[in-house]
């Protein structure tokens, strides 16, 4: 009688650099612009794919007319990239836990207006706490963020959702992902000194149904329709534009009125001629940390998560509305 010994199968040699690689090429469809992602030179991408597919034994990507695109065991790769990369960063934070300090590097992506108001704070805790954690930060709108998380080019995306929006996708966009809401930032009506309101203590949007008004990003300007709609107008439009500065100039040259959120009004000292008031309805946007699910168990993450709730406690506090610039 035969007897009949299974043997495992050795382990493929995988490193994280290459998983990441080979899913940022089936990503982008180029060994250039995955490179380009990653912030790797186009040679050393090259060469990572080769390494890989030598101690595979078999091929990761194909060109396919001026694209290259995955092979099957590149899906099977790509595929598992995400969990298998957080799995490991778990493992090595929790080493270094264990050798007796926090290290490490966290990929942070955050919407404009956080940059010079949670990053700086962000950044001066960490610096006090855990001097071993690194920080990289990259400014982008929250469709865009969400998308590095799942493309695993951030470990963490702080983004915003208007609650009660009917448009508002950051529900599916967040889908398969971890998300917490770390806080709320209210929204604020900014308004030309003089105006008929600015005696106000608070704003109600109906008395404004009769105004011009200057619309920001496309996320902020559904929500103002959205907002209008609920106190029963449609809003007369005059001008679009994400840029806060501009907003607030144009609503000083009485071109129109405008909401803006707490923290793009903190960002840099509010121009002359204009006013800012709360509004009855107290009109705000949550904001949330975004991750990999399971990446909040990597301890280097972890502690940024926590670091950026208080950052966003510390900037979102109600506080005095701010008068016109003299």
């Amino acid at each position: 009688m035969a007897l009949y010994v299974w043997m495992p199968q050795p382990v493929p040699d995988l490193s994280v650099a290459g998983l990441r690689i080979v899913k940022a090429v089936g990503d982008t469809g180029s060994v250039t612009a995955a490179a380009t992602a990653l912030g790797y030179s186009q040679p050393a991408v090259s060469q990572q794919i080769r390494r890989l597919e030598t101690r595979l034994g078999m091929a990761v990507v194909e060109r396919v007319g001026r694209r290259m695109r995955l092979t099957e065991a590149g899906r099977i790769l790509a595929r598992h990239a995400t969990s298998i990369t957080t799995a490991l960063g778990a493992v090595a934070g929790e080493l270094a836990d264990l050798g007796g300090g926090r290290i490490g590097t966290v990929r942070l992506v955050g919407f404009p207006s956080a940059s010079p108001t949670i990053l700086p704070r962000l950044m001066r805790r960490l610096a006090a706490s855990d001097p071993g954690l690194s920080l990289t930060y990259v400014e982008a709108e929250p469709p865009e963020a969400v998308a590095a998380v799942r493309a695993d080019r951030a470990d963490i995306a702080l983004t915003f959702s208007h609650p009660g929006d009917g448009t508002d996708a950051h529900g599916d966009s967040i889908r398969g992902l971890d998300a917490r809401r770390i806080g709320a930032e209210d929204l604020l009506l900014v308004l030309p000194d003089g105006h008929a309101r600015s005696t106000e203590d608070v704003v109600d949007l109906r008395a404004l149904a009769d105004d011009d008004w200057i619309a920001g990003c496309p996320r902020c300007r559904s929500h103002l329709l959205d907002s209008c709609e609920r106190a029963g107008f449609a809003p007369r439009i005059r001008f679009e534009t994400d840029n806060v500065a501009a907003v607030e100039q144009l609503v000083a040259q009485g071109v129109g009125v405008a909401t803006l959120p707490r923290l793009a009004v903190a960002s840099f000292p509010l121009v002359a001629g204009v006013i800012t008031r709360p509004l009855a309805s107290r009109d705000r946007r949550d904001l949330h940390a975004v991750s990999a699910r399971g990446a909040a168990g990597v301890p280097a993450v972890a502690t940024v998560l926590s670091h950026l709730a208080a950052a966003v406690g510390d900037m979102t506090a109600p506080g005095p509305e701010v008068p016109a610039a003299k």
